[in-house]
């Protein structure tokens, strides 16, 4: 089973949601502004917007989670990637397209350099780089025994 095929994030505004990752590099086959659901093809998963009571409701129909405005749900999705200008530059993308930037970029204690926005929903994303960190041949985060 060891994998992810999916991630879903429930959203508020799929308008609004939608054009953020799309204008932040996510790429998607959807033409229309405004869909009921939406996926964004990435290396290894795919990312995939639905309106958030929908998904309560998927979750349980009878008696759905209860929504939450705000706050920190305890998840963060995370784009590594292979140098600190690229981190520098994916937020500069991030705050053209109205994205919060929750932390600058900065230097950390475990040696990488990291930062962090939010979406327009509120979900919290790492964009971080590390000299130690390697990639496999589809650009994917080599973490292994030696990591």
């Amino acid at each position: 089973m060891n994998r992810i095929n999916l991630i879903c994030l429930g959203v508020r505004n799929m308008e609004k949601s939608l054009q953020f990752y799309k204008d932040i590099g996510f790429k998607t086959y959807e033409k229309n502004s405004n869909p009921p659901i939406v996926f964004f093809d990435n290396q290894g998963t795919k990312l995939e917007l639905y309106p958030i009571a929908g998904l309560a409701s998927d979750i349980n129909e009878k008696n759905p989670p209860p929504l939450t405005l705000g706050g920190f749900c305890g998840i963060t999705l995370a784009i590594n990637l292979k140098s600190a200008a690229e981190v520098d530059q994916l937020m500069e993308t991030v705050a053209a397209a109205d994205g919060i930037i929750a932390k600058k970029p900065a230097k950390f204690f475990w040696g990488g350099y990291s930062g962090y926005f939010q979406d327009p929903d509120g979900y919290y994303w790492e964009v971080a780089y590390s000299a130690d960190w390697q990639f496999d041949h589809n650009d994917m985060l080599v973490i292994d025994e030696n990591n």
